[in-house]
């Protein structure tokens, strides 16, 4: 079924698809964050309390509602938007709806200091595991002196600085100055739909027209980073640059040079090479990490510590040889049947179909954002790959080195 995009009395955009005899829909709502909060962490604490309570329900309230209709609720801070959404049966709809209405207008942000105390605790278990501290080490550099790189370390300093007030000011801040779109995948009439989305978020704050041009971030110069952790007994490496988005004309070929370098598992040339034969590594993959300002490319490998340098050599190879030599028509064929297949099986849902449209429409990507990449990716040659790994893959670029 195709999908249908409209909008609603206050400008919301409305992104419609019917997928007959299915028996639960699927309902997204997603905020855009048009004046980033310079303070780390408080839409972390905020996106928390939603399932706190509201003017009309406690949070037990709340939860014993849920369950007792089977309906799955979140609420989810990404790095351009916060994302609302909900999945239940269809004969539910409408009584889920008002459950969701009642979080997103009047949720009370009770249980401030619980569940501040409950982050940081939270954040500081994640942070033992050496995979989370070498990505936090390299995002908090790659996006330095940006809200994109407020990792939980940043966060964690700036917890007890936070108050229950900045959270209800940064959340009125965002319903009030945002672009909004919402997005539904079920079998439920239009007309009904539109019809209870307009009773109960058409009296929303209006929904701005266009994204704000906002500051993007920038990596002037190479950085280096070790991180010791004395008890280790293998290294973690994270090396990355920042690349063109979705929005780019890069993007399709972008997208295929992560498959052919590290993002297709046993087939990779990073595995193929670092891991089958070198020995090097326990883990080792590649990732092309999309936001609305930016996004970054990045190589990831677990290692014994005495193999630090000669993977990094190996990292060097790899990347000399995409920029340097041809891939062949049958490698380019394969990564491109490989993006395809992992799109329609992160497509096969209503949840997961209402999701990709509510993110696409605020990103400002489109709603027909795969159908379009799709034939930009068919098109795409071997000297294209070369032409963006030369473009991307410089001398400025961030290695995080995590090791005993």
């Amino acid at each position: 079924m195709t999908t249908k995009v409209t909008k609603l009395k206050n400008n919301i955009e409305f992104a419609y698809k019917r997928n007959p005899d299915t028996p639960r829909v699927a309902f997204y709502l997603n905020f855009s964050l048009n004046n980033p909060s310079s303070q780390a962490g408080v839409y972390s604490l905020m996106v928390r309390l939603f399932m706190q309570g509201t003017k009309n329900r406690t949070a037990q309230q709340l939860s014993e509602e849920l369950d007792k209709y089977a309906i799955e609720f979140s609420a989810e801070l990404k790095l351009d938007y916060v994302k609302f959404k909900f999945v239940c049966l269809n004969e539910d709809f409408e009584r889920a709806m008002d459950i969701f209405e009642d979080i997103v207008k009047n949720t009370t942000f009770e249980e401030f200091e619980k569940e501040r105390t409950k982050l940081e605790g939270e954040i500081i278990a994640e942070l033992d595991s050496p995979r989370a501290k070498i990505i936090d080490s390299y995002y908090k550099n790659i996006y330095e002196g940006h809200n994109y790189g407020f990792t939980n370390t940043v966060i964690l300093e700036n917890l007890k600085n936070i108050s229950k007030e900045d959270v209800k000011n940064a959340y009125k801040e965002i319903v009030d100055n945002s672009k909004k779109v919402v997005a539904f995948v079920g079998d439920l009439d239009f007309d009904k739909v539109n019809n209870v989305l307009n009773e109960k978020f058409g009296d929303l704050i209006q929904s701005v027209d266009e994204l704000p041009v906002l500051r993007k971030p920038e990596l002037v110069k190479s950085k280096e980073v070790d991180v010791i952790q004395a008890d280790l007994n293998q290294a973690h490496i994270l090396k990355g640059w920042l690349v063109g988005s979705a929005d780019s004309s890069d993007y399709p070929a972008i997208a295929l040079l992560n498959i052919i370098l590290g993002a297709s598992g046993l087939s990779s040339r990073l595995f193929l090479e670092l891991r089958d034969k070198k020995g090097l590594a326990y883990v080792v993959r590649s990732a092309y990490d999309v936001a609305r300002l930016s996004a970054n490319f990045s190589i990831y490998i677990a290692t014994e510590p005495k193999n630090i340098e000669t993977s990094l050599k190996g990292f060097e190879e790899e990347i000399e040889k995409i920029k340097t030599v041809l891939v062949s028509e049958e490698e380019l064929e394969n990564a491109k049947n490989n993006i395809f297949g992992k799109w329609a099986f992160i497509s096969e849902t209503n949840s997961q179909q209402a999701n990709w449209l509510a993110h696409y429409g605020i990103m400002g990507f489109g709603f027909d954002f795969h159908k379009n990449a799709v034939e930009k990716i068919k098109s795409v040659t071997p000297q294209d790959i070369m032409d963006c790994a030369n473009k991307y893959f410089n001398d400025k670029y961030v290695l995080t080195v995590l090791k005993p």
